[in-house]
């Protein structure tokens, strides 16, 4: 949690956060609910979802962010377990690779749906709540690939693209309202997706795994994986009251990749 911080700033204030089961979904809550936010955590797979709400006092809904239905009802026994969404974390999205010339429709829509016109459907779902809050936040879990070209990665990169664009057009769009709209831009980070990750690099080079983590983690300049903790310490301050003037910014965390 950020030192600098006294009390509960989030104290009765709803955080809802996709992708909430693991990795950076699941730092998020931590650090939110240490705050005093009540917590909402939607994800597909149902049993991290329910440790991660047990460990922070939440509550977990199963959903599938590609289906809108599913994100409408989830929404919507948040709102009636929480109340309003005053804070909504868009975090749930996926990663794939291959040669841009193998890379099948299928991917692309399968990469496209969960990252870029999920996160479209969460914010269209969550905005009105958002907008009669005091202090709405809307955040997007993006990439380092939002701002740069990734090989063999083209379909997620232009997912983070288009998540970063969209991040900015309703940060301006709302920004004479009490709604500010921002994106945490990470590099590699020590979660189950970069696990995945070393997995396809491993099958698809024919590298140990060892090889090929070690090949991922020395794209971050800092030469080490980002700790999950430190994304979602960003999260909170993009979320505390004092941070309304922080308005369609998109923060790297990456070791200095981006420097």
């Amino acid at each position: 949690m950020l030192q600098c911080m006294d009390g509960m700033p989030l104290e009765g204030r709803h955080a809802l956060i996709t992708g909430g089961g693991t990795g950076i979904g699941a730092a998020a809550a931590v650090e939110l609910g240490n705050a005093g936010a009540k917590l909402s955590l939607l994800g597909r797979r149902l049993p991290p979802l329910q440790a991660t709400a047990v460990g922070t006092g939440g509550a977990a809904f199963q959903c599938d962010v590609t289906d809108p239905a599913q994100i409408e009802r989830a929404f919507g026994e948040a709102r009636a377990a929480n109340g309003p969404i005053d804070i909504l974390v868009v975090n749930a999205g996926i990663a794939e690779s291959a040669p841009f010339h193998k890379m099948s429709r299928e991917s692309w829509d399968r990469i496209i749906a969960t990252n870029l016109t999920a996160a479209f459907d969460c914010a269209r779902l969550g905005v009105g709540d958002l907008l009669k809050s005091d202090n709405g936040r809307l955040v997007f879990v993006a990439s380092v690939a939002s701002l740069r070209g990734v090989p063999y990665a083209a379909h997620y990169a232009a997912s983070k693209h288009g998540l970063l664009g969209l991040t900015r057009s309703l940060a301006a769009e709302y920004a004479k309202t009490s709604l500010t709209v921002n994106a945490v831009c990470p590099g590699y980070v020590d979660t189950p997706m970069t696990d995945q990750s070393v997995a396809r690099v491993s099958e698809i080079t024919g590298r140990s795994e060892g090889d090929a983590r070690s090949a991922i983690t020395s794209m971050n300049a800092s030469g080490r994986l980002v700790d999950p903790a430190a994304i979602a310490n960003i999260i909170l301050m993009l979320c505390l009251p004092l941070s309304r003037d922080i308005n369609g910014a998109a923060i790297t965390i990456d070791g200095g990749t981006s420097a």
